[in-house]
């Protein structure tokens, strides 16, 4: 199976950091968060990956280039960030017609895949329990399929997934840049062909200035 790394974010939130480094190159304790989630990747038998990469595109390919010399990874460039799931699209040819992993770039986390489906109809989605700044989640499991209800929800998505390209190959979109979690998952999320799990493990977004800061207290107490 195949690894998708979404890395082509402007990262607008840590800004002013991200106006010259783009968030995936940012540290947690000695470890830049793209590098720390190939190591991941690798750790967990991927040996295909995929980056999608935009926003200071050169610095991040580079950069993995230099600490990953020897490691099969593809780029796939977009002129402009495409969304989560403008990129995937994009990165189709690449990707191929099989499931792949899907994993944010910019998340700090120890969470278990080694027992995720090789195989998805539509989606498989781990979710975590809401965090602070999600308070209202995103969905919920009924067994193991997702649903969303009206109001508050009890999962928050991780931003790992196996994702099945048919979703993608059945369906026109208006533009290239968009979200995959506004745009394609919902008609599959009412078909009830999406599956999910929760995680209880360590999983935090680095996304704000005070997250980043959490990622790395959280780091050093190790």
């Amino acid at each position: 199976m195949k690894a998708m790394v979404l890395a082509a974010g402007f990262g607008k939130r840590l800004s002013p950091l991200t106006d010259t480094l783009p968030k995936p190159l940012i540290k947690v304790g000695d470890q830049s968060l793209i590098q720390r989630n190939i190591n991941y990747l690798i750790d967990n038998g991927f040996s295909e990956i995929i980056i999608n990469v935009s926003h200071h595109s050169d610095q991040v390919i580079n950069h993995v280039k230099e600490i990953f010399p020897n490691i099969n990874i593809l780029f796939s460039i977009e002129d402009k960030p495409l969304g989560t799931g403008g990129g995937i699209l994009n990165a189709l040819p690449i990707i191929g017609s099989k499931p792949f992993l899907l994993i944010n770039s910019d998340i700090f986390h120890k969470i278990d895949i080694k027992d995720l489906p090789q195989d998805t109809k539509a989606a498989h989605l781990i979710g975590v329990p809401n965090p602070k700044h999600n308070e209202d989640g995103d969905f919920s499991l009924r067994k193991d399929l997702i649903e969303i209800k009206d109001g508050k929800n009890s999962l928050t998505w991780c931003g790992i997934s196996i994702i099945n390209p048919i979703i993608f190959n059945k369906r026109n979109f208006e533009s290239k840049s968009f979200n995959i979690w506004d745009t394609v998952l919902p008609s599959y999320i009412a078909e009830g062909v999406v599956t999910g799990e929760e995680s209880s493990g360590l999983w935090i977004d680095v996304g704000t200035p005070e997250r980043l800061k959490l990622a790395n207290s959280v780091y050093n107490d190790k």
